[in-house]
């Protein structure tokens, strides 16, 4: 199945420890493609690093073979994380085990594509706008995106480092929580994780999987009418549904304003293609990745090279970065994309002030057709909207299955805050045990 859905691009196995007792032993791990594998290439679905090898494993992969846990494969992606539905991979695109006819959403569309077909227990993926829970709800799985800090990113090859973060993907909450126990802490290797043991509640005692207990009563769930409008009329149905099944366990519900939100793509997406520019410059065919066979000089091979390696979307992208960060723009676009950023940390704090989780879809839309959104960067951009102010706060969020529309999947997004992932776990439990 795996094979008939492209959700790997390469699929070499590194063995956990065979001694290694505890949640993850034995278990098979699907790992996004732009995780750094001793070994193994690491592509990023780009010809760019079609034939890359990295020289080390990222601290993840390296705390997952350490619990037991099995790499089987690196998965399809969007190139460089820059994509909504799996579709922008060199490799090509990925399909829906639900419907073949489908996007598995993006931007780690092979991972949730992986554990959704049973090829793989769990899956690591990275989520820089909504790329964990955007597949995940796509796909009928689970996926967690952690707070800014709290897993290394070690070896992950950034796209926008203020933005991403490594989270697990799995069948059900407390499997994801699982693997958030082995991969979660503090790193010397990355100055942005944080030591928990000052932070009261951000690291509890027994462990997040032990938080998936269903226990909502007394709970006050937050729900912004901001992220509900304009939703598909399909999918705001079957996120109210699972959001009473919460009343029902004993959960309170008010409705909250989170006016900054309307803002939230605008502002992502002018900040994260600003630091891809940034980011993929060293990709010049020189120090590593694709090389051009151009007689020319510097200048020529250098742009024949990016020509040549880099694919539709990214050059999109970079071209906009360049543009917002470029002189007489960087205060017109970029400081303001970072103002707009600070107004949606400031709204969810002060949400979070009355409540404990604030709930909505996890993405406004159905899974989209193959090729229906290729055509329409902007559709694809806008669907976005409800995962990308996670991001901007860089808070933890996570998408559990709401249940089905038209026999397709809707997932229910839960936000919480800093360090609030036990709450979240607990919550997304809940609506998986109705």
């Amino acid at each position: 199945m795996a094979a008939d859905i492209n959700a790997f691009v390469t699929e070499e196995r590194i063995e956990g420890d065979a001694d290694a007792a505890g949640p993850l032993a034995d278990a098979t791990v699907a790992v996004k493609d732009n995780i750094s594998t001793e070994g193994i290439r690491t592509t990023c679905g780009s010809e760019m690093l079609a034939d890359y090898v990295p020289p080390y494993s990222a601290t993840v992969i390296d705390r997952l073979t350490d619990a037991g846990a099995t790499v089987v494969g690196k998965t399809n992606m969007d190139e460089f994380g820059m994509g909504t539905t799996t579709e922008t991979s060199a490799f090509g695109p990925t399909r829906n085990p639900v419907d073949t006819d489908r996007v598995p959403g993006g931007s780690s569309g092979g991972s949730a594509a992986a554990v959704a077909a049973g090829a793989a227990d769990v899956a690591l993926g990275s989520d820089t706008g909504g790329s964990v829970r955007c597949p995940a709800a796509f796909c009928g799985v689970v996926g967690i995106k952690p707070t800014y800090g709290l897993v290394s990113r070690y070896g992950l090859i950034a796209y926008a480092n203020s933005l991403e973060q490594i989270g697990p993907i799995a069948g059900t909450v407390e499997e994801a929580a699982a693997v958030l126990d082995v991969i979660a802490g503090d790193d010397p290797h990355d100055g942005t994780t944080r030591d928990l043991s000052g932070i009261e509640g951000a690291a509890p005692e027994a462990g997040y999987a032990a938080a998936a207990d269903g226990d909502v009563d007394g709970m006050t769930i937050g729900v912004p009418t901001e992220l509900f409008d304009g939703a598909d009329e399909r999918v705001v149905e079957t996120v109210e549904d699972a959001i009473a099944a919460l009343e029902a366990r004993g959960a309170e519900t008010t409705e909250i304003s989170l006016p900054s939100v309307e803002h939230a793509v605008q502002a992502y997406y002018v900040i994260a293609m600003a630091e891809a520019s940034s980011n993929l410059a060293r990709f010049d065919g020189v120090r590593y990745g694709h090389r051009s066979d151009s007689d020319g000089n510097w200048n020529e091979s250098f742009a024949e090279t990016r020509e040549e390696g880099f694919g539709a979307e990214v050059k999109r992208r970079i071209l906009l970065g360049t543009y917002a960060l470029s002189a007489g723009y960087h205060d017109k676009y970029y400081e303001k994309a970072q103002d707009a950023r600070a107004w949606v940390r400031q709204d969810f704090e002060a949400a979070f002030d009355d409540v404990d989780v604030v709930a909505s879809p996890t993405m406004p839309v159905l899974p989209f057709e193959l090729g229906e959104s290729l055509d329409d960067p902007l559709r694809m951009y806008l669907a976005d909207a409800n995962t990308t102010p996670a991001n901007l706060a860089n808070l933890p969020a996570i998408s559990v299955p709401a249940g089905e529309a038209d026999g397709l999947p809707v997932g229910l997004q839960l936000v919480g805050p800093k360090f609030g992932e036990e709450t979240i776990v607990r919550a997304a439990s809940a609506v998986e045990d109705r």
